[in-house]
């Protein structure tokens, strides 16, 4: 019996050395397409994708959206699941993985084996929070310290302690999505798969437990100054929108105290790392997304 194929689908909006390194650390896991919808397609990323065996960079211009809706949907978010829908209704793959170029796949084994095992039509990847590192040696993306989230049945009360005066403020103690992402089954009838989860017959499906041996690296702000600059969008429209309490402490907060609440529950200190080492939620991991870029031979 012939093993699934399977492809990741992204949208992004990001520096063309950004998009090469998503590219670059997920050929080597074995994809047999990657779909790179450019939000911004006057990047130059088109130029540097074109030609890389399993690479399927689509221009999502003006003219693409007038085919697909008409105009162009304002909210990102929209625009991320309709790109994913249109692949999913054409593609002819057993798995699509849907992700952002911030965040990058770990598999402990080869992917399609445990695609093959999977029964149900999800499955759903654990996210992992890079922390800011001072320290880290020079990279596309410089974090090396990654955290995970609260699972479900842990006693958050160590967490907090550690991330006081400001846990109550994560969800499930990071500041990153929870949720992770999802490989999608593909050919299920009436199945719309979004962001984090999907529908079918119109009814939201539960994702399921977290699959072993797989993990997702989210860069959502390990770099300060990256993170500060995207708050006023991510607080209005983005990933803090539908987070009242940390959206209005955004909102309201001094500069001075928004640099505390980074350092407290983003910055890789000592006493950060001993105290997720201790509860079990801290991995290190270092990419070398410089070299696997290399690797693509781009130039």
């Amino acid at each position: 019996m012939s093993l699934p194929r399977w492809g990741i689908v992204t949208t992004v909006k990001a520096p063309v050395e950004q998009v090469l390194a998503f590219v670059a650390h997920h050929l080597a896991l074995g994809p047999d397409r990657i779909f790179v919808h450019l939000d911004d397609p006057e990047t130059g990323s088109i130029a540097a994708l074109e030609g890389l065996p399993g690479v399927r960079p689509i221009a999502c211009d003006a003219r693409y959206w007038r085919q697909m809706r008409g105009k162009r949907p304002p909210a990102h978010q929209y625009r991320q699941a309709l790109n994913l829908q249109r692949v999913y209704a054409r593609t002819k793959l057993d798995w699509l993985l849907h992700i952002d170029v911030d965040e990058f796949l770990l598999a402990e084994a080869p992917v399609a084996p445990m695609l093959a095992a999977a029964t149900g039509p999800m499955v759903r990847v654990e996210p992992w929070d890079a922390l800011h590192d001072p320290q880290a040696p020079d990279d596309i993306f410089r974090g090396r310290w990654f955290r995970r989230a609260l699972r479900p049945g842990e006693d958050a009360a160590g967490l907090m302690r550690l991330l006081a005066p400001y846990g109550t403020l994560l969800k499930r103690g990071i500041l990153g999505h929870s949720a992770g992402k999802c490989f999608f089954r593909t050919g299920l009838p009436d199945f719309a798969p979004a962001i984090h989860t999907a529908r079918q017959g119109g009814v939201q499906l539960d994702a399921g437990a977290f699959a072993p041996g797989l993990a997702l690296l989210h860069f959502h702000a390990e770099d300060p100054a990256t993170w500060r600059a995207r708050l006023p969008f991510r607080t209005e429209q983005g990933a803090y929108r539908n987070l009242p309490e940390l959206q209005a402490f955004f909102q309201t907060a001094t500069p001075e105290t928004l640099d505390d609440f980074y350092r407290v529950t983003q910055t890789a200190t000592p006493a950060a790392l001993a105290g997720l080492a201790a509860l079990g939620m801290l991995r290190e991991e270092r990419l070398g997304l410089w070299e696997k870029v290399a690797g693509l031979g781009t130039g």
